[in-house]
């Protein structure tokens, strides 16, 4: 009976060392099949790995496509720079286009005109008859008659510029025939000879040849001005 029991006790030991040695290699073999769970995670992540590049390329192509956005700007801008007009330069005149040139006999007409005031004064009046701009340098050098001496000119008179005349237009010159009464010797004249100055202050040799107004009388006191741009002025002096 006690050598049964004892048996018995030997095989339920043995048992239950074949059970934990059963529990073992059962725990092992779950844990050895749970080793090739990351691989088998791993291949789905190397497969998103390769897949990646896709929208990574697309993103790829549409910031390369991108800088291509400010040139297709500039495509645009430059209709509308091309339909932006530069400032254009002002038109030029026919006068301002022609060629430009002393005022002398040949593109100009002057006239002397008796005035009734102030006394004892003529007018002398050029026309520009040319087809360009003419300048009208300094005074008119006049001669009365075969008179040897060139009428005096008045200084005082002098424009702060040349007065330049386009096509049509007329500058102004005062005569004063003579200084205060009784002091110079009067002379009667009926032609005068009007010489027009270069710009050196010289003259040209040929005169505009005039007829004077009936009964001019002058004297050696007298003055003629410098050309001007409007008749009052030259009527002031």
């Amino acid at each position: 009976m006690r050598t049964h029991r004892i048996r018995t006790t030997a095989l339920t030991a043995t048992a239950l060392v074949a059970a934990l040695s059963l529990t073992a290699c059962a725990g092992n073999e779950g844990t050895k099949s749970a080793g090739p769970a990351p691989a088998a995670a791993s291949t789905p992540a190397a497969t998103g790995t390769d897949a990646a590049p896709g929208p990574a390329a697309s993103k790829t192509s549409e910031s390369s496509a991108s800088p291509e956005a400010p040139a297709s700007s500039g495509e645009n801008t430059a209709p509308h720079s091309a339909r932006t007009k530069a400032p254009q330069a002002a038109k030029a005149t026919p006068a301002a286009s022609a060629a430009r040139t002393a005022c002398t006999t040949a593109n100009t007409r002057v006239t002397v005109t008796q005035v009734s005031r102030p006394i004892n004064h003529l007018l002398l009046t050029l026309k520009n008859t040319g087809s360009g701009l003419c300048d009208a340098y300094y005074a008119p050098h006049l001669r009365f008659d075969e008179a040897q001496s060139v009428f005096p000119i008045l200084e005082s008179s002098k424009p702060q510029a040349v007065v330049t005349l386009a096509p049509g237009e007329e500058a102004y010159a005062g005569i004063g025939l003579s200084g205060e009464p009784g002091q110079g010797t009067l002379n009667k004249s009926k032609n005068l000879s009007v010489y027009f100055a270069k710009r050196n202050g010289s003259t040209y040799d040929k005169p505009a040849a005039l007829k004077l107004p009936a009964e001019t009388t002058w004297d050696e006191n007298g003055f003629v001005t410098y050309w001007q741009s409007d008749r009052a002025t030259a009527l002031t002096f």
